[in-house]
């Protein structure tokens, strides 16, 4: 009966063992799944800090070309204005050549 015994106890004591070994791959891969997310996250938080820096290099050149557009049509509106006033100067001196 004591032999008897031993030889299960031995046995329940592989059947932990083997149990916890297999418990033990099955963290190790939980791990190994976990480290490599981490370092998904990394890159993808650099990536993210990246494009919201070069989001903002992008907006700053939108505001200054809006800016540039702007001076321009003002510069144009300013050019249309006077070619249609030297229009008029012209047109009043050809019309008294045109009249006498």
């Amino acid at each position: 009966g004591h032999e008897q015994l031993l030889k299960m106890m031995e046995e329940r004591m592989m059947d932990v063992e083997q149990k916890l070994r297999l418990v033990k791959r099955l963290l190790q891969d939980k791990v190994n799944q976990l480290k490599e997310q981490l370092s998904k996250n990394t890159k993808a938080d650099a990536m993210v800090k990246d494009l919201y820096v070069e989001n903002a290099q992008l907006l700053k050149a939108l505001e200054r070309t809006e800016q540039r557009q702007k001076t321009a049509e003002r510069k144009n509106y300013l050019l249309e204005e006077k070619i249609a006033n030297l229009n008029r100067i012209v047109k009043n001196l050809a019309s008294p050549s045109f009249n006498s």
